[in-house]
């Protein structure tokens, strides 16, 4: 049996599509132009196929409405996506699994994230976030614009939390076609906002990883 065989033995995605679960599945994003809300989609489409309940939340805009008005492809998606929720702290509460989606900026995630995050602090203090699973994605306009430290610095506040981070690391063939990024699912945009890189079958196995770690956590606490 060689190396790719001995890794990927046991945690094919096709496995993980034949599982029911219960698991309730939280995918947060931000996104100016769209690329995070469609990553965002097809996590929750992932999720689904192997049964968990899932809500797609945006997290608070905080930009001026004069920067977002100079930007036509910033309207625009935030005009489209006026009827999706924003995230509050009871769906954190809510959820056994979270995926995070964010655009990097300079490295680091969007201060629209950072915000939220920065009033989670109650659910900490009280362990409400304990074990939650979690997951990151992300996208840059070069493959080495900052994609992942991006995730990295989602981790870092995950690790504060007691979550446990489900990374897809190499745990199926499709990483590796879509740019290889153990850490998470990350994309390059062009300048006309356009993919470049195929990774709907990887955000969908991501999803279902970390729904899958959720299921199992779980089951070891009940």
């Amino acid at each position: 049996m060689g190396f790719l065989d001995k890794l990927f033995k046991g945690n094919s995605s096709d496995k993980e599509s034949n599982q029911m679960t219960n698991v309730k599945l939280a995918v947060i994003y931000y996104s100016a132009s769209g690329t995070n809300y469609q990553l965002a989609q097809w996590a929750e489409a992932g999720a689904k196929e192997i049964g968990a309940e899932v809500k797609v939340l945006k997290v608070p805009e905080t930009a001026p409405q004069a920067a977002i008005d100079s930007n036509p492809a910033w309207k625009a998606h935030v005009e489209a996506t006026s009827n999706v929720p924003e995230v509050t702290l009871d769906d954190l509460e809510w959820a056994d699994a979270i995926i995070f989606s964010v655009p990097t900026r300079f490295g680091n995630m969007p201060s629209q994230m950072k915000a939220f995050l920065d009033t989670t602090g109650g659910l900490w203090f009280n362990g409400k976030l304990v074990n939650k699973a979690v997951s990151a994605m992300s996208s840059a306009q070069n493959p080495h614009g900052g994609q992942e430290a991006t995730i990295l610095s989602l981790y870092t506040t995950m690790y504060h939390w007691g979550a446990i981070v489900a990374a897809p690391g190499y745990t199926d063939p499709v990483i590796f076609g879509s740019g290889g990024n153990p850490y998470g699912t990350s994309v390059t945009v062009d300048q006309n906002g356009k993919m470049i890189e195929d990774v709907e079958g990887t955000v969908k196995h991501q999803a279902k990883r970390t729904v899958t770690v959720a299921e199992w956590i779980k089951k070891a606490n009940q």
